[in-house]
């Protein structure tokens, strides 16, 4: 059984990001007509923590791909390895787009370096496999998972 969500907003054209209740950490959640769509809205939640995301330039692209045949583990592996590129490149991201055939995840996130404009928020130190879940409920695809802060 999936907690109560707490928090949701509409992101885009069919997209919703949210955030749940977790003792220690973070619960976020991902909604789209898509899995691709609910990976973005999952990454926008995760980068929603750590600063406004509205403030953020979407000036720098960063791809990134990695091979996964398991959904649930791909969106556990994509945002850490987002969380990893945001840290080693001293960047923050704002927007990303998510595209899959098969095992293969193509991926970039768009955003900027950080500088005394942005305000930092919580840092999110990693995606968690507690409370994961990408599942379709009908016309819309969920990906959900707790985040350490």
């Amino acid at each position: 059984m999936n907690p109560p969500v707490s928090h949701v907003e509409r992101v885009g054209l069919g997209q919703t990001r949210g955030y749940f209740d977790h003792d220690a950490d973070i619960g976020i959640i991902g909604g789209g007509t898509s899995v691709e769509q609910a990976f973005e809205a999952a990454a926008e939640a995760v980068f929603g923590i750590v600063t406004n995301l509205d403030s953020v330039e979407a000036s720098s692209v960063v791809m990134i791909e990695f091979e996964e045949p398991d959904p649930e583990f791909a969106l556990v592996t994509w945002l850490n390895l987002l969380l990893g590129k945001a840290r080693e490149l001293g960047m923050v991201f704002c927007r990303f787009r998510v595209q899959h055939q098969g095992n293969h995840w193509h991926t970039e996130a768009s955003g900027e370096k950080w500088h005394p404009g942005l305000e930092r928020g919580v840092e999110v130190k990693g995606a968690t496999l507690t409370m994961l879940a990408v599942k379709k409920a009908g016309a819309t695809w969920e990906a959900r998972c707790v985040v350490d802060v």
